[in-house]
């Protein structure tokens, strides 16, 4: 499968952040940024080139591409990847890294094409939002897996079962390697997108995008048991408020919102309907 890269010419980092969020939206899945430069990825065939087009005029940012081998990719990855420590919690490293790791918790992963490695603001904000939740014997759900990072966090915090899901081909491949690497035992990852199957969730885990969380709010709400939690990221400070609105409508309750630079976290409670109410029995 090759890829698209894509490389446009940024004014600044507060610029190539709400580039990268608009890219993620029509399926871009990774990124690099490098000095003026911000680098996105996408796979050749869904590459819609007036969709670019319009977000570079938005930004006025001019842009080149062209073509990435996948095997030149993964090569060119592994070479750039560096492990992520979360102070006092957990390290994402690669199995080629070669550190004394000092936190409770470590995920390994192979590096290759599929979003998420830890490097990303809201990868960090969902570790950080999960170090606070207990997992012990929980049911959970992680829509849009990525590489498995947390669905394999949520094991390791004591979760009795993690169903992983993603659209993306890449994504399943390389979260069935990292939950196969990391010796997990109680997760299942499948290639393929929420679905109305009578399923409940003591907590989902969705680091994803403001469109297809807003899509999914219904289901969402749906999905989650009474009592449970939905931890949402993938989103910029600019969502906040729609976000908000969206969940609060279907009845989920904010506990929580974290920030790290532009992106954001919400952490939201799906309240016992029965809470508010006495019950006499004569």
């Amino acid at each position: 499968m090759r890829h698209i890269r894509v490389i446009f010419e940024t004014a600044g980092p507060d610029t190539a952040e709400i580039v990268m969020a608009a890219l993620m939206n029509i399926g871009f899945e990774g990124f690099e940024e490098e000095a003026g430069q911000l680098l996105g990825y996408v796979v050749e065939d869904i590459y819609d080139k007036t969709l670019v087009d319009e977000i570079a005029a938005q930004h006025s940012l001019a842009y080149t591409t062209n073509i990435i081998e996948a095997q030149n990719w993964n090569a060119q990855w592994e070479s750039n990847f560096q492990p992520v420590i979360i102070d006092g919690f957990c390290t994402i490293r690669a199995a080629f890294h070669t550190l004394d790791v000092e936190t409770p918790y470590q995920v390994l992963i192979t590096p290759k094409m599929s979003f998420g490695t830890g490097h990303h603001a809201t990868t960090q904000l969902m570790l950080m939002q999960m170090r606070d939740i207990d997992f012990t014997n929980k049911k959970v759900l992680d829509f849009g897996t990525g590489t498995g990072i947390l669905a394999i966090m949520a094991e390791q915090l004591g979760a009795s079962s993690v169903f992983a899901i993603d659209t993306d081909e890449w994504s399943y491949e390389n979260a069935k390697e990292n939950v196969i690497q990391n010796n997990c035992k109680h997760i299942c990852v499948d290639q393929s997108t929420l679905s109305d199957d009578g399923e409940q969730y003591d907590i989902i885990l969705a680091n994803i995008n403001r469109h297809i969380l807003l899509g999914n709010m219904p289901l969402l709400y749906k999905k989650t048991v009474c009592g449970g939690k939905i931890i949402m990221s993938g989103l910029m400070h600019a969502d906040e408020s729609v976000v908000v609105d969206a969940a609060q409508n279907e009845g989920f309750k904010l506990f929580n919102v974290q920030k790290l630079g532009d992106w954001l976290l919400l952490a939201f409670d799906k309240k016992d309907s029965y809470n508010s109410f006495t019950l006499f029995v004569l």
